[in-house]
């Protein structure tokens, strides 16, 4: 979709005019007009603008109330604002300026200063944009991990901060599900590391299928996997674990590993939990979870609350 203007004036002549000369020498391919503040907000609502030139005489809501509506919409407020006005007051045009708009021209207009004013401000529109995505994706490529395309563990440590803050003000559960490939160096060993990417891709994608949009699953590292579940008690997280269980060893591949099937075990940590002060906290918890579902011969599901009331379990080897 190119380049979309949206003339708002109260005189049909006038609107013409411009939309006439910018037809002529300007890259626009959408041209749209109104006579009516609150029809032009409407419009910039749903449609894609890139540049507006508005009168301040409108039919239902002044230019002025458009401009300071837009100003309060995250979404609108970077729309360059060009202002037609009667009052070539300086005190006037400081005023409009600070209240947002990009540019004030005088009538009568000349058409060529009008048409030049709104290419410069479509140029600094479009370098905006392209200032907007590369920080988009910027934060995408510091917050994914570049295998799976799942969420990596900075943004599951933040993710966990923010659940724990909610969770006082709330008083409603979340819960942590840590997830291991079981026999994963085996794997690498007999069939090669880029099939082990290969089974690490497929799970990712497995695992995102299986959750709430709203649920953030994450790569912890290496083999692990670990799924943070908002609003989720520790009944309904141990469903969603069993679920993925069983899920996972549906999976299929194809090429040398067609006949592989894997099994993956799950630890599960609800917060809140005694002993549970801080996100390092549940992890150790999980882990725990996580440590004596493998050492009980993996492809299975535990829970916190069936560990030993003082387990103290550390690293292992288990894979």
């Amino acid at each position: 979709m190119g380049p979309g203007i949206l003339v708002v004036a109260q005189s049909a002549a006038t609107r013409q005019t411009i939309i006439d000369a910018l037809k002529d020498t300007s890259p626009f391919t959408r041209y749209l007009e109104t006579n009516s503040g609150r029809e032009g907000l409407e419009i910039v609502a749903k449609d894609p603008i890139d540049v507006i030139v508005c009168g301040l005489k409108l039919y239902q809501m002044s230019g002025l109330e458009l401009l300071r509506n837009m100003q309060q919409d995250e979404e609108l407020c970077d729309i360059p604002f060009i202002v037609l006005a009667d009052d070539n007051r300086t005190k006037t045009k400081i005023e409009l300026l600070e209240q947002g708009a990009s540019d004030y021209i005088v009538q009568p207009v000349d058409i060529g200063e009008l048409v030049a004013r709104i290419k410069v401000q479509l140029k600094v529109k479009t370098l905006q944009d392209n200032l907007k995505r590369s920080n988009r994706l910027l934060l995408n490529l510091s917050s994914t991990d570049s295998l799976t395309q799942l969420y990596n563990r900075r943004v599951l440590m933040r993710t966990l901060r923010k659940e724990f803050q909610r969770q006082v003000r709330t008083e409603e559960s979340f819960s942590l599900l840590m997830v291991d490939v079981d026999h994963f160096k085996n794997i690498n060993d007999r069939y090669g590391h880029l099939n082990g990417d290969t089974v690490l891709i497929n799970l990712a994608r497995m695992l995102r299928s299986y959750l709430r949009p709203y649920d953030v699953p994450t790569r912890f590292g290496g083999e692990e996997f670990a799924l943070v579940l908002p609003n989720t008690n520790m009944e309904c997280a141990r469903e969603v674990a069993e679920r993925l269980r069983l899920a996972a060893k549906e999976l299929r591949f194809s090429g040398e590993i067609r006949d592989l099937e894997i099994t993956i075990s799950i630890g599960v940590a609800t917060c809140p939990a005694d002993g549970v002060e801080s996100e390092d906290d549940l992890l150790k918890l999980t882990d725990d979870a996580l440590y004596a579902a493998k050492s009980a011969g993996r492809d299975q599901v535990v829970c916190a609350t069936e560990l030993p009331t003082n387990q103290d379990c550390e690293t292992s080897d288990i894979a």
